[in-house]
């Protein structure tokens, strides 16, 4: 298996994982948070999609997807590129509505296109290219793959979680 296999087959994962958590549920479910507090379904999945989004387009050099689009109206919300939902409180995470599951679905399929596209030309040595000296060691485009999945796969996680605790009420 050569580098944008692997990595194919490893971003290919998210899009079963947030389908799962998300499919079915109605709108009013993926803005309940299922305690005082906590995430929502849906805000997690915008985060874990943002996310993506924002590291992509960064390594791209190109503009987000959440801001070419008209993404943003769909969740009741502007489209600004630094707004990934890092460092929400909960009445941050109230503010995150997504019209449907549908619109959630349709921004990460097309998040995860771009991203498929990028990985494909990815070469062994690209991995090693420094992409980020604001941390100690520099971060090399390999971590930053691998970062940016770990991320998106601990909040998918957590999604399919709060779906269960939502749908038991």
């Amino acid at each position: 298996m050569d580098v944008n296999d692997l990595l194919t087959e490893a971003y290919d994962r998210l899009p079963d994982l947030v389908a799962t958590a998300v499919d079915g549920l109605s709108p009013e479910q993926l803005r309940q948070p299922p305690a005082p507090g906590a995430n929502t379904v849906g805000w997690l999945v915008w985060h874990l999609t943002r996310i993506q989004d924002h590291g992509v387009a960064d390594l791209l050099g190109e503009e987000q997807i959440w801001v070419t689009g008209d993404w943003a109206r769909s969740f009741g919300m502007t489209a600004d590129p630094d707004d990934t939902g890092f460092g929400y409180g909960p009445e941050q995470v109230a503010t995150v509505r997504p019209e449907n599951g549908q619109v959630l679905l349709d921004y990460h399929a097309a998040v995860v296109d771009r991203t498929r596209r990028y990985l494909r030309g990815v070469r062994p040595a690209d991995l090693d290219r420094v992409v980020d000296l604001n941390w100690d060691p520099p971060v090399t485009l390999g971590v930053r793959l691998v970062s940016l999945l770990d991320d998106d796969l601990q909040h998918a996680g957590q999604a399919a979680y709060v779906r269960g605790l939502v749908e038991r009420g």
